[in-house]
């Protein structure tokens, strides 16, 4: 049985004078940091190493969390040959070559564990080309993704393979970090309380990425310890992870839309934050904004869309910055507006009537007649002009004699929809009594 924290033979102890992201590089799983749901006695990956034998699997999550480590610590800890390669940098010749030798390995008794970095940028074709040497045991394979596998990945790989997810690194699991980094360098980041604090948020997750930047830390010379201000002067700004067209987009929109659909208007500006200041588009902003007033508020704030729109003419008027507080302005107003989706339940249920009916003729009352030979058929006969009533109402039937009425949109009691049902609710009474 392996053990879960012993001592890899086949990782080497990194170099003394390299950077410290490496010199602190795990030597046994049990090192890992932030990521013991998986790596624990109890974690999925913490099991397997117990049992001794590898399932193939996916490891997505976040740029460093410890994918790449996870998979050098796993082919050492049940005793695989470890090869890696890049999706960004292979090609099917690579991989060709890859298979053959981890056949050639299988002859002499070892088999292979494969490391396939950023394996979301293979082509379908080409992640195809895993299937027989993953059924037949040629590799073990270990994909590592950034993105969510259900999008990027084939579904029969997929079904080859065990998805487990890594958490972002929370501020436990970075101070950890920093602890082992000040342990290595001898002596403590050139920091006050709230500066390291502010140095934790700014890696937004991703353990690299703060360590290379107390790496900087421990290279300067300071008179003494900087505060937040100062370290935001020294330090480069962390662009947030956010890609337009990748899942963290889709994130960010679905709990924007629901903030908003929940009257949160703290949460609703935080994610719209989020959005563009990574660099949305805020016409695309604007868009779903409008949308939202149309399926959420819709008739218990008509006054919504307006807004909406008014944001779109404003911010191309103004541009960034300028603009973007009309931006603000609009989700603030659909956060607090009252909500209701009932025009949108009434768009799906009278679409849905329209197609089941098809080409059912109005009553011939409704129809206009400009020949005479609708006229001689009746088009526009006893039509009741509801103008000529003292109430400005006539109560006539307006629907197809094999249809019938139906009802499509229930107004709520929520908002101006309140005053449409008591509207409605009359015309009813009197379409009984007429």
């Amino acid at each position: 049985m392996a053990d879960l924290f012993a001592e890899p033979e086949s990782i080497a102890a990194p170099a003394p004078a390299g950077p410290l992201a490496d010199r602190l590089r795990p030597t046994t799983l049990a090192e890992v940091v932030g990521q013991a749901h998986l790596t624990g006695p109890d974690g999925a990956i913490g099991r397997m190493v117990a049992a001794g034998k590898l399932s193939s699997m996916i490891l997505w999550g976040p740029p460093g969390t410890g994918k790449t480590t996870i998979a050098r610590l796993l082919a050492a800890a049940v005793g695989l040959r470890y090869a890696q390669i890049s999706a960004v940098f292979s090609g099917v010749a690579d991989l060709k070559k890859v298979f053959a030798e981890a056949r050639d390995h299988v002859r002499l008794g070892k088999r292979t564990l494969l490391f396939v970095d950023e394996i979301h940028r293979f082509n379908r074709a080409q992640q195809d080309g895993f299937l027989p040497y993953v059924e037949d045991g040629t590799v073990t394979l270990v994909g590592a993704t950034t993105e969510n596998p259900s999008f990027e990945l084939n579904a029969a790989l997929m079904s080859r393979a065990q998805v487990l997810i890594l958490h972002r690194l929370d501020a436990a699991a970075l101070e950890e970090l920093l602890a082992r980094g000040e342990a290595v360098e001898g002596r403590a980041l050139p920091l006050d309380a709230a500066a390291r604090a502010a140095l934790v948020a700014s890696a937004d997750g991703d353990g690299r990425f703060l360590l290379n930047q107390a790496e900087t830390l421990f290279s300067i010379e300071l008179p003494a310890p900087l505060d937040p201000a100062g370290l935001s002067a020294l330090l480069q700004r962390r662009v947030a992870v956010y890609d337009k067209d990748r899942e963290g987009h889709y994130n960010l929109i679905s709990a924007l839309h629901k903030s908003l659909r929940g009257s949160d208007p703290q949460a609703a500006l935080y994610y719209m934050a989020r959005m563009l200041t990574a660099g949305e588009e805020p016409l695309y902003v604007l868009r779903r904004l409008t949308r939202f007033a149309s399926e959420d508020i819709g008739l218990a704030d008509p006054q919504a869309l307006v807004q909406c729109l008014a944001a779109k003419d404003a911010y191309e008027f103004l541009g960034s910055p300028e603009g973007e507080l009309a931006i603000v302005q609009a989700c603030l107003y659909l956060a607090t507006a009252p909500k209701s989706n009932a025009a949108y339940k009434a768009q799906k249920a009278a679409f849905k009537a329209a197609r089941e009916t098809g080409s059912l003729m109005p009553p011939p009352s409704i129809l206009n007649a400009p020949t005479r030979l609708m006229k001689d058929i009746g088009y526009g006969k006893d039509y009741a002009y509801d103008h000529d009533r003292a109430d400005g109402f006539s109560g006539a039937d307006y629907w197809p004699e094999e249809m019938g009425a139906r009802r499509f949109y229930e107004p709520t009691e929520r908002g101006f929809e309140k005053r449409i049902a008591e509207r409605m609710a009359w015309w009813d009474e009197r379409r009984q009594t007429s």
